[in-house]
């Protein structure tokens, strides 16, 4: 059994988009549990860390959000995506699936394919 890791630094941003693209407006606790449940429960999202990104992103202009009622009807901040955060999560996408065919290679080189 594989043990729950924490987001690796630089990633939570990029799944914080993705999850609002595919799923649409949904709460800080919302985005947390999903991305936990697209991760296969491998991942612990940390609240304290992902306010902070939620912040920047919409400072950024990359989410947007409003006041609503959440599913046990308590106050919650929704978030969504923009226009801005589709074009910053599409650059995004190309910018990972590039490191990781780069890390791939590098993972599976032999010294007999170098020389």
């Amino acid at each position: 059994m594989m043990k729950k890791t924490d987001v690796k630094q630089g990633t939570l941003a990029l799944m914080v988009l993705k999850t609002l693209e595919v799923l649409g407006p949904l709460h800080g606790y919302g985005i947390a549990r999903r991305i936990e449940q697209i991760s296969g429960a491998l991942l612990a999202v940390n609240q304290g860390t992902l306010y902070p990104v939620l912040l920047k992103l919409e400072q950024e202009g990359s989410i947007d959000s409003d006041w609503g009622a959440s599913e046990n009807n308590r106050r919650a901040r929704y978030y969504r995506l923009t226009t801005a955060g589709k074009r910053q999560l599409q650059s995004e996408v190309q910018d990972w699936q590039q490191t990781t065919e780069i890390m791939a290679r590098f993972l599976s080189a032999r010294a007999e394919e170098l020389q």
